[in-house]
This record gives structure tokens, sequence and C-alpha cells, in this order.
């Protein structure tokens, strides 16, 4: 969505604070590090559909867990993070999300084909 009083695009899912994403040639990105980092993970997607490679469950589980570490430990604890970490711990959970995702939808997938045949 294109927010009419910005010349930039705004994503309602991000607070796109200058102070925690990533600039390039003086111009803001328009997510922070932590959802730059998420969104570069996701592109694992097709691999792992596709059995390039497999992370097992328990891992990709535990995947996730980092960004969300880093979040509560700024929130409630008043510890604060750096666009570096916020990156990293991104690029870590949005591949164990999609792993999540790939996994749930080949076992669907499965569930399905055993149901039919």
């Amino acid at each position: 969505m294109v927010d009419s009083n910005r010349s930039h695009l705004h994503f309602t899912f991000c607070h796109q604070k200058p102070e925690r994403s990533f600039f390039f040639k003086g111009r803001q990105f328009p997510i922070c590090a932590r959802c730059t980092g998420i969104h570069l993970g996701y592109c694992v997607f097709p691999f792992l559909v596709f059995g390039v490679f497999k992370i097992p469950l328990l891992w990709s589980i535990l995947m996730v867990i980092p960004t969300y570490l880093d979040g509560a430990l700024q929130a409630y604890f008043d510890i604060m993070s750096n666009n570096k970490r916020r990156f990293v711990t991104g690029v870590i959970s949005g591949v164990g999300s999609m792993s999540l995702v790939s996994i749930i939808g080949i076992y669907i997938g499965n569930q399905i084909l055993t149901f039919i045949n």
C-alpha cells in the first residue's frame, strides 16, 4: 500500500523505524532489518518443498526462537539489539518458518494422497 503522506511504500506489518532499518544510498529500506532478514529467509522455500535440502522438525521450531527471544529482550528487559543481530535472527527465523510450512504442507499433501488412493 502506498501512503500518500510519505514518498515510500508503507507495510503495515513492519514498524519501519529508521534506527532499526538499513539504508542504501541514503534511502531507508521499506522494512526494518529483522523483516528484511525474515523475507530473505523465505527465499529458501522452493528448495525445501522440492527436497533440495530438509531441516528436521525440531530444528525448524528452534530456528524461530532467536527472533522472538531477541525481540522480547528488547521489549521487556531494555537490552538493545543491533541491526546485524536483527537481520541474522530474521534470516534464521525466515528459513525455520518456511521449513515448518513445507513440513506441514508435505504432510497434508501426503495425507490427501493417502485418502484418495
